[in-house]
């Protein structure tokens, strides 16, 4: 479920002050620059263009600081469990004593964060790392509803909307929804996934066959990632996967090769 080297990423950018600095000089030269029209006013019509720009710039710098103040809600991520990760010399903050305690607070933290910040990129951006954590606690109804809110406000081709599909999938399988699950996996199958996740909504979906007792169709399902996504996780995975249903008398197709690359003869 997870995808850590995006969400570092992710955290990253948030984290960078020069960027959210900018916006705020920005705004601030361009309400003094007016300053004299928003004294003397100007007609309804010019006051209300200019109503709507300022709106808009207060909108860009309420973005900018919710952005900036969840790099430093999550922060609460790289707090060590005692017994479980290196003890960090240089942290102001006590480790957690259990892996279900750091959970917790991440629940709390982002739960917080997402209410104070309604409405913005960034509380839609904290439902994911919200849901992972619910998930990890069990509590799969509350992780499909932070990610629900998470799908339904990021773009089509929002790098992170495969691992949220991936993440829904593995709720509904553990609440025994097969069926749904699948519908996840299919859209994550279908989501921009990059080359970490590329080939796992089809891996998943002939787990949740498999699990349904569908094997011979799983291994339909299994047979096509190596020539879809070759050299892929998926495929190391999926050939895997097969070698077990064939010890078990189960069919399985004979994986097509890889298309041949093409080379220009000039």
């Amino acid at each position: 479920m997870a995808q850590p080297k995006t969400e570092k990423i992710r955290q990253q950018e948030l984290r960078q002050p020069d960027a959210f600095q900018k916006v705020g000089a920005d705004a601030r030269d361009w309400l003094m620059q007016r300053q004299k029209f928003l004294a003397i006013g100007a007609g309804v019509l010019v006051l209300g263009a200019v109503g709507v720009a300022i709106g808009s710039e207060v909108s860009k710098r309420g973005e900018a600081q919710a952005s900036m103040q969840l790099g430093q809600a999550l922060t609460v991520l790289d707090r060590p469990v005692t017994g479980v990760d290196p003890a960090d010399p240089t942290s102001t903050e006590p480790p957690f004593p259990t892996v279900e305690a750091r959970d917790q607070q991440v629940v709390t933290t982002l739960a917080t964060f997402r209410k104070d910040h309604d409405g913005t990129r960034a509380a839609t951006t904290a439902a994911l790392p919200q849901a992972k954590a619910e998930f990890r606690l069990g509590k799969y109804d509350d992780a499909l509803a932070s990610l629900g809110v998470f799908l339904k406000g990021v773009p089509e081709n929002d790098a992170l909307r495969a691992s949220a599909l991936e993440g829904q999938g593995y709720a509904y399988e553990a609440k025994g929804d097969y069926a749904q699950a699948i519908a996840s996996f299919e859209q994550m199958e279908k989501a921009d996934t990059g080359e970490y996740l590329a080939g796992m909504g089809q891996y998943h979906k002939a787990r949740m066959l498999i699990l349904q007792g569908k094997k011979d169709e799983a291994a339909q399902v299994l047979s096509k990632i190596p020539t879809d996504h070759p050299n892929s996780a998926a495929a190391r995975q999926a050939t895997e996967r097969m070698a077990v249903l064939a010890s078990q008398g189960v069919k399985v197709p004979t994986p097509a090769p890889p298309p041949a690359a093409t080379t220009d003869a000039g």
